[in-house]
């Protein structure tokens, strides 16, 4: 029986995902976790999972920090990314993060199903084939920031994150339930790893991760409601390259 986990925060959207987790797995089983936070702990425990269904916008995430996040806490469990997000250099950096699939929330409930039967049986999944040719040749703006910011373990990527947030470090020991001392060694290893000199740089650095900076050029028309689309079966809607 396959073990799936839903991180979403949306309650009509988790209930489509499941709608469609149900159409194409019958027996499995799910869980659910509406903010990185709460995805993580679930994945720390065991048993493992055998897929995680992720939507970027998910509470406790800055742009693609989410996705970093969860690769470091379950490096061997596959992603399938389910987003609002639809231009193809964001799902081009997705997919540089080693995720297996990436598919927009119109998609229709038998495509998400498709999908995940797909991903389930170790291939990468994206909706309408392929990037465009110009995403795919080139370099990804943000390349070398997102390598960076894999070296982070997963507490300093918690860290990162709540030094965004604008908390200073005895705030950030108290959310983390760590001593200060501690948090002032993570501060200076992820300073080390981003190769900046100060918080403030960090700062400026995560920015560029942001869904805002990561896509130039014009948005893709918008599609259909992804909840209405997930909850409609069987109406399959042909797609051009995916986009984040």
């Amino acid at each position: 029986m396959a073990r799936l986990l839903i991180v979403e925060d949306h309650p009509l959207f988790r209930e489509a995902l499941e709608s469609a987790i149900r159409s194409a797995l019958a027996d499995a089983e799910m869980r659910e976790a509406t903010s990185i936070d709460m995805a993580v702990d679930l994945l720390s425990s065991p048993p493992r999972f055998d897929l995680i269904l992720l939507d970027l916008s998910t509470p406790g995430t800055t742009g693609l920090s989410g996705v970093i996040r969860i690769r470091k806490t379950a490096p061997r469990t596959p992603i399938l990314v389910v987003s609002a997000h639809q231009d193809p250099r964001l799902v081009a950096h997705v997919l540089a993060l080693g995720v297996s699939g990436y598919i927009s929330k119109s998609t229709s409930k038998q495509q998400l199903a498709d999908a995940i039967k797909a991903v389930l049986r170790g291939e990468v999944h994206i909706e309408g084939g392929s990037l465009c040719a110009g995403v795919r040749r080139g370099r990804l703006p943000a390349q070398d920031l997102l390598k960076r910011l894999h070296e982070l373990t997963p507490q300093q990527l918690r860290v990162l994150d709540l030094i965004r947030r604008g908390l200073q470090n005895k705030q950030i020991a108290f959310e983390l339930g760590i001593c200060e001392t501690t948090v002032k060694v993570h501060v200076s290893e992820i300073l080390r790893k981003l190769r900046v000199m100060s918080r403030t740089k960090a700062i400026i650095e995560m920015e560029k991760i942001d869904f805002v900076n990561l896509i130039s050029g014009p948005r893709m028309p918008a599609r259909a409601s992804g909840v209405d689309a997930l909850m409609t079966a069987g109406t399959t809607t042909a797609r051009e390259a995916p986009q984040a």
